[in-house]
């Protein structure tokens, strides 16, 4: 079958190899190839500016932040808009002219730069991932390009609140004029080094710009359950959009509420002035079709991930920034770089509270500065043996069933391990109750995907303090959950820092080519994930001598725990001395006497 389109740019593409026809995520061929052509002309731009530069041509701001949007608006489940895809386009190559007239040197500019926009379609044939033939050159390229799609939405957020790095601009720019150009793979490999390393950098920028306007995020309860008033939900993870929204609501008796990624704004001191700013509705980002038709008011989206809206409720999704879905209020920016928020408002007044779908607390806001207050009580209770091993699980939450194994592994973890966590991800595992040591949860909830960096600060606390030389001394082991690009950029961000030995699941990014990933598993030690019991004895093979499963033989745990049969005898077992216990499962075993399998390897991995 011909394709019609092809991405495979976020975890869940087609097979595990590319959407060739209509995207996983829901947008369409159309979308897609619009979306490869704003690159494309976003590539040209970045090629004219850098010239400029060198001719003494000055590049204004908002220049440098079209770079960023434009690169966002690409970002998996962000924007299905064809319209608003389409004018972004036509923006982008009027800017790239302006710049293209007042430039002299114009011999060795790229295809893209000197493309004046005529025949969207037949420039879309000639452009696109698979314009690149060799398919290790093409997948280190495509691996810069998502890195700097996620390292764009940061920066966009920093941007958001008048902070600005020029030198992490110019670099994002000369990475796509890089991008253009005929490169061996020993060219191309300093690149994605170097990507990793501008991903700290601004990692460190969107830090600074949060903490700066917001504070430093501390230790919070979030309430999970609803109040009686008429609310506006905000999703994605743009503060400053949180922030003129709760000052526009004020008074109004709306009470506001975060979903998936925003549920890190609770913790943030600046955001608890507002009594209105109430709590976290729902789950992760996935989730949004059932959770969006219960919260019954308004949705205001302010980045991806946008899942495309049912009929039901579409008409209560407003979007803005690069977000967009065709049929959806989009809310702008006015020149004052305020957004006006009257028509949710409005529409808020008109509906029904939110209906309840869970209630209690979460507890997260452990961010570098509220974990470093902690850092005299976590060496103690590491130096004390309470604390064996941090479990770094950040990343993303997805659809696929595969991603129960990360609810799984949090289960199985020993008492002795503490989960460290960003991004959406933790809502695997962040409402189990897996208990605490010495007063610290056993989840440590660091906040948005982009607050990876706090995790890479603590890491690399932890091994000053402990008087380690490398990193990956540490008692640290990385199994990450990805899925779009921002987890890319997380992870050549820890690459950059050294890091090594990260396990990435449920399945390994189908743009890196066998030969790739031959390269990241010989010079970093980048592996997949298996499934729970074999990647316990893998972290834990101090523990693999007493690592029971479900699928272990009655006899088998027998001979090898002395107590297992006082547990098995207590928990209702008749006769395990019978023939079937020398073939019967665990599992099996106690489905027959009607007893809970969890709760006998509870038991039985807890050294009773």
């Amino acid at each position: 079958m011909e394709n019609k389109m092809y991405c495979f740019q976020c975890q869940e593409t087609a097979g595990n190899v590319a959407c060739t026809q209509v995207g996983v995520c829901g947008k369409s061929a159309k979308t897609a190839n619009l979306q490869d052509l704003l690159i494309d002309v976003t590539k040209g731009l970045a090629s004219v500016l850098m010239q400029a530069r060198k001719e003494g041509i000055e590049v204004l701001c908002e220049t440098n932040q079209m770079i960023s949007f434009n690169l966002f608006i690409t970002i998996t489940n962000a924007n299905f808009d064809d319209q608003m895809i389409t004018e972004q386009i036509h923006k982008t190559i009027q800017v790239k002219n302006e710049y293209l007239n007042q430039i002299e040197e114009k011999n060795h500019l790229s295809e893209s730069a000197l493309w004046n926009g005529e025949n969207f379609n037949d420039r879309i044939s000639q452009i696109g991932v698979l314009s690149t033939q060799n398919e290790d050159i093409r997948s280190l390229k495509e691996l810069i390009t998502y890195g700097l799609k996620g390292m764009a939405a940061y920066n966009k957020h920093a941007n958001a609140l008048h902070t600005y790095n020029e030198e992490i601009d110019i670099f994002m720019q000369d990475m796509l004029n890089e991008l253009q150009k005929d490169l061996t793979l020993d060219q191309l490999i300093p690149l994605v080094m170097k990507t990793g390393e501008y991903g700290v950098k601004v990692m460190a920028l969107l830090d600074e710009a949060n903490t700066s306007t917001y504070g430093h995020p501390e230790m919070t309860e979030v309430n999970i359950g609803v109040r009686n008033n008429p609310g506006i939900l905000v999703s994605g993870h743009d503060l400053k959009d949180l922030e003129i929204l709760l000052e526009q609501t004020k008074g109004t008796h709306i009470d506001v509420y975060t979903h998936s990624e925003m549920l890190p704004a609770h913790y943030y001191p600046f955001f608890k002035q507002y009594d209105h700013f109430v709590g976290n509705y729902g789950n992760a980002w996935w989730k949004q079709k059932e959770e969006f038709e219960s919260f019954n008011g308004p949705i205001l989206l302010t980045t991806n991930c946008l899942v495309p809206p049912k009929a039901s409720y579409k008409d209560r999704i407003y979007t803005t920034g690069a977000v967009g879905f065709e049929g959806c209020k989009h809310i702008p920016i006015n020149e004052d770089g305020i957004k006006d928020f009257s028509a949710l408002i409005k529409h808020a007044k008109k509906c029904q509270a939110p209906t309840e779908i869970e209630t209690g607390h979460i507890i997260g806001g452990f961010a570098h500065e509220q974990v470093l207050s902690l850092a005299d009580k976590i060496v103690d209770a590491i130096q004390s043996g309470d604390i064996k091993k941090f479990v770094v699980m950040a990343g993303c939450d997805g659809r696929m069933k595969s991603r129960q194994y990360y609810e799984d592994f949090a289960k199985s973890l020993p008492q002795d391990s503490v989960i460290l966590t960003a991004g959406c991800a933790k809502y695997k595992y962040n409402k189990l109750n897996l208990g605490e040591i010495h007063g610290i949860p056993r989840v440590l909830d660091a906040g948005q995907c982009n607050d990876s960096y706090s995790l890479a600060l603590i890491a690399l606390k932890l091994k000053e303090v402990l008087g380690l030389e490398d990193i990956n001394d540490l008692p640290i082991v990385y199994n990450i959950a990805w899925y779009e690009q921002k987890a890319v950029i997380v992870l050549l961000a820890l690459l950059s820092l050294g890091v090594k030995n990260i396990h990435l699941g449920p399945t390994l990014p189908a743009f890196l080519s066998p030969r790739i990933i031959d390269f990241l598993v010989e010079h970093f030690q980048i592996s997949g994930i298996q499934d729970v019991e074999s990647d316990m004895k893998l972290f834990y093979p101090e523990l693999s001598s007493n690592m029971y499963s479900k699928n272990m033989i009655v006899s088998e745990v027998l001979q090898s725990n002395p107590n297992a049969a006082q547990i098995l005898i207590e928990a209702g077992f008749g006769c395990l001395g019978c023939p079937a216990s020398q073939t019967e499962s665990l599992e099996e075993a106690c489905f027959v006497h009607g007893v809970d399998v969890e709760t006998i390897l509870e038991r039985l991995n807890n050294g009773e």
